[in-house]
């Protein structure tokens, strides 16, 4: 179970590797939390809406239908309301009744319910920060936090199922500093225009703490499901943007895999791992 906060997260952030674990048959769900309502058109080639948040949820519902089949994937709703990203200084207050507001116990609840109902050994989710500071991103954090101890507990969130523990939480980190420099270093070598100089300097000025990278997954040979399932979130992917700069030959080559933090395990780990479901058996049921 994958917990992503808007449609298209799911496409830029462990793509690959859903789309490796799906294909050798593993069931694999995407949940999304927010329908991304209050995204902003990212593409300058898309000219197909200009509207409401309501219009925009419909063609990103449609949007996220057409990455999760490129990814072989199934996907669920949570549900709640896009944010939106504040800007400005002072930052200002975020829209009533959008997802990051919502009451923890209230927002995680329905997620409580589907991992008692889809019953996932893991989940994966994004770390305290969000991995960066939109508000919906820290909120899914908490709310995937949440459901992954509380799921396994009989005396919360009564009524919501028969209780089921997953076995292993990682966290998303598919822009680790390590990775950045790496395919940097490479693209330079090219002859070419690294898309990450930007990124690399802006994170060297502001001292932004790496956290640990404890697992690696080999998903080179589903990059090409990745790519359609970003281009599939035509309101969001330039198909000739920033996710398309680095060439694919190359990055096979220097980076062939997504990685990943074990932020909790029920079961005995040996790291580093290049595997999700390391120290599970299939046949195990909590």
């Amino acid at each position: 179970m994958a917990v992503h906060a808007h449609p298209d997260d799911e496409s830029s952030k462990g793509a690959a590797t859903t789309a490796r674990y799906a294909a050798e048959g593993v069931d694999v769900l995407v949940v999304t939390c927010t329908g991304g309502e209050r995204g902003d058109i990212l593409n300058p080639r898309y000219s197909g809406l200009h509207g409401t948040p309501e219009e925009m949820a419909q063609v990103r519902r449609a949007e996220m239908a057409a990455a999760a089949e490129a990814l072989g994937v199934r996907q669920h709703w949570l549900g709640f309301v896009d944010s939106g990203l504040p800007e400005g200084d002072p930052l200002p207050p975020l829209p009533e009744g959008c997802f990051a507001l919502v009451p923890l116990e209230e927002a995680a609840a329905p997620l409580v319910r589907l991992v008692r109902e889809f019953r996932p050994h893991v989940m994966t989710a994004y770390d305290p920060s969000g991995g960066y500071p939109h508000p919906d991103h820290i909120m899914a954090h908490r709310v995937a936090f949440e459901a992954y101890h509380a799921a396994g507990d009989p005396e919360r969130y009564r009524g919501l199922g028969e209780p089921w523990a997953p076995t292993k939480l990682y966290y998303n980190h598919d822009f680790s500093l390590e990775r950045i420099r790496t395919v940097h270093d490479a693209v330079v070598a090219a002859g070419l225009e690294s898309p990450f100089g930007d990124w690399i300097d802006s994170r060297a000025m502001r001292e932004v703490p790496q956290r640990q990278v404890t697992t690696r997954i080999a998903c080179a040979d589903y990059f090409p499901a990745r790519d359609a399932a970003l281009v599939a979130h035509a309101t969001q992917i330039d198909p000739d943007g920033f996710f398309f700069q680095v060439p694919r030959d190359l990055e096979v080559d220097v980076w062939p895999v997504e990685e990943y933090e074990l932020a909790e395990s029920r079961v005995p780990t040996h790291l580093p791992e290049d595997d999700l479901f390391a120290g599970i058996h299939p046949e195990d049921d909590r």
